[in-house]
């Protein structure tokens, strides 16, 4: 499927300049890209079935092993652990992870192949230009490592505080009428909205965080198109390139780019579902009662 999608870019450019000729060449690169994207767009529902249908069998699993290491920890554990923190667990923090399989693994690897497909053709096209865009993709793989690493950070604390104030807000409701009795409304607010705006603080950081993943991304792809068309002009101005060979270039230069901004974007979103997880994990991994586990 992806060596399908690869091609099309070379076939749409073929095209575009065998119909100036007219003849069998400009139909027959038609209907190839008829053909091409017919293909792409079968694989492409199949694929993103199948990692579906996976995700659901993970998220499944994991909220039953949770849920039973749970249920086999000695009371104790229950005097130390908040009945909200437990059920954000099992609620929020599981569906977050259910994204690694269902959306980040599954466009990360379709980028993946492509961006690798893109740069060899890159390559073959014009080596020098093809060193340029191949700089730009590494600037960016640097930045999309430091943001996604801050983004695995930034998500664990986000998830401790979003359930912190779903436990906060399940104690009040659930004993509502204590709260009436006494007339703590206005401190139970006050508790909520605290971890509320704790919440707020992470969130906010983690967007301009990817304002500045988004500038850089549109700086380097936007320089990476004047560079193409400046040295690209030259070369055919020398007679050693040709117009159909620079938008070949120039729109697997593109597809390059956003290859790579589309597996930075998931790569940290998948930072944020590992930072999710490691609480679900360390629970999972808790050894069960000795009451639970002793024969007798």
């Amino acid at each position: 499927m992806q060596l399908a999608e690869i091609a099309i870019p070379h076939l749409l450019a073929a095209s575009i300049f065998s119909a100036q000729n007219g003849g069998a060449v400009f139909y027959r690169n038609a209907k190839l890209l008829v053909v091409l994207c017919m293909i792409s767009g079968v694989f492409s529902g199949v694929r993103s079935c199948c990692f579906g249908i996976a995700n659901m069998i993970l998220v499944k699993r994991m909220r039953e092993m949770l849920f039973d290491s749970i249920l086999s920890q000695d009371i104790a554990f229950f005097d130390e652990e908040t009945v909200g923190d437990l059920t954000s667990r099992l609620g929020s923090d599981c569906q977050q992870v259910s994204r690694v399989i269902g959306n980040d693994l599954n466009l990360i690897s379709r980028n993946l192949l492509q961006g690798i497909g893109a740069l060899i053709y890159l390559l073959i096209l014009s080596w020098p230009l093809g060193l340029c865009t191949m700089l730009t993709c590494g600037t960016l793989s640097t930045i999309m490592l430091v943001h996604g690493r801050y983004q695995k950070k930034a998500s664990k604390f986000a998830q401790e505080f979003t359930a912190s104030a779903n436990n906060v807000a399940q104690e009040a409701i659930s004993l509502v009428r204590t709260v009436r009795v006494y007339g703590t409304e206005k401190q139970e607010f006050k508790r909520y909205a605290k971890w509320l705006d704790k919440l707020y603080d992470v969130s906010f950081r983690q967007t301009m965080a990817y304002g500045g993943w988004s500038l850089s991304l549109n700086y380097l792809y936007h320089s990476t198109q004047v560079v193409a068309v400046l040295i690209g002009g030259i070369a055919i101005m020398n007679g050693k390139f040709t117009a159909e060979q620079l938008t070949k270039f120039t729109l697997y230069a593109e597809w390059l780019i956003l290859s790579t901004w589309w597996i930075g974007d998931n790569w940290s979103s998948l930072m944020q579902s590992v930072g999710a997880s490691e609480k679900v994990f360390r629970l999972m991994d808790l050894l069960p009662s000795r009451q639970l586990t002793s024969k007798g």
